[in-house]
């Protein structure tokens, strides 16, 4: 079992993603119970980063929820680990003169990453509130930080997961193609919707084709390292973003973000694989296995049965 570490300060900030709408899943994933004892998803990440070494945890959250999770994670959490909340709403740096009437949902995950600028102040991690990444990944992430901390700020990092690892067996996904070159620095990423199991690879269907994608191939799961610096890139193509998009439903999102900033040299990405195993719940059919996975990694003892106890 993971040993719980004291609280102290210092440390690498975790910035966790959890203004999501959940459209595909049909409610509020992030605050769906997975654990013998209501917990989320997000409480074994949290736990995870806590054990590794980090130090405070950010949420990006919205209004609508807000006092019903604030109570939960402070009751929770809070003892353990300085925390900070932070929203994501349609005006979060945005003029309500440039927001369209139709336009109902946030900006996308750039966006979330950008609100939460002001209350982070070091190197830190983004991760999704309903993905698990396994306790090794916050142990290699407090490392890679570490070596951030002493850099100029160029070098960002990225954990990659195997594209078969990251699957749903109920629909399609969206995931972050990468490609690297020979020393692990990434070169492309690209944002692909509707990838589907096939065996042990994917595939897309395009245009009443079938593209087949390697299972092995290296994706994001939005598991991001990030110095305090890519805060001035981020506000600077967001401003681009409002300007050329705030009449759209397009995104600002990750993946699209970072391959700006890798083409246009001005960070560099290593992206680092890991073997831990990954779960998430993109559809709603995803939380019967979540709820096994995470009986089995209690039983294995690899977390308390009550998690916060």
């Amino acid at each position: 079992m993971t040993k719980m570490v004291a609280r102290n300060e210092g440390g690498p900030i975790l910035l966790v993603m959890a203004a999501g709408m959940g459209s595909r899943y049909g409610g509020l994933k992030q605050i769906d119970p997975v654990g013998p004892n209501g917990e989320w998803i997000m409480d074994y990440s949290i736990y995870d980063a806590i054990s590794a070494g980090f130090t405070k945890v950010v949420f990006v959250i919205r209004k609508d929820f807000e006092q019903a999770f604030r109570q939960r994670v402070e009751q929770r959490i809070g003892p353990r680990v300085e925390m900070a909340f932070v929203y994501q709403e349609l005006d979060s740096l945005v003029s309500r003169d440039r927001i369209p009437a139709q336009r109902q949902k946030p900006w996308g995950t750039g966006h979330a990453v950008l609100v939460a600028r002001q209350a982070i102040n070091r190197p830190f991690a983004v991760i999704n509130s309903d993905d698990y990444y396994g306790p090794g990944t916050y142990t290699l992430a407090k490392r890679l930080l570490d070596q951030i901390a002493a850099s100029d700020g160029r070098q960002q990092v990225l954990i990659g997961y195997q594209l078969r690892n990251t699957l749903s067996e109920f629909g399609g996904v969206t995931r972050g193609i990468c490609e690297c070159d020979g020393d692990g620095y990434l070169v492309t990423i690209t944002e692909q919707k509707g990838i589907e199991r096939s065996g042990q690879d994917a595939i897309i269907r395009k245009d009443g084709s079938v593209i087949k994608i390697p299972g092995d191939k290296i994706v994001s799961m939005n598991f991001w390292g990030f110095h305090t610096s890519i805060f001035d890139h981020f506000e600077r193509l967001f401003e681009q973003f409002i300007k050329q998009h705030a009449d759209s439903t397009s995104e600002f999102l990750l993946p699209t973000i970072i391959n700006t900033l890798v083409q246009e040299h001005r960070i560099l990405v290593k992206v680092v694989p890991t073997t831990e195993g990954w779960f998430g719940v993109t559809y709603k059919q995803d939380k019967d296995a979540a709820i096994a996975k995470i009986g089995h990694l209690i039983r294995e003892g690899k977390y308390p049965r009550d998690l916060w106890a």
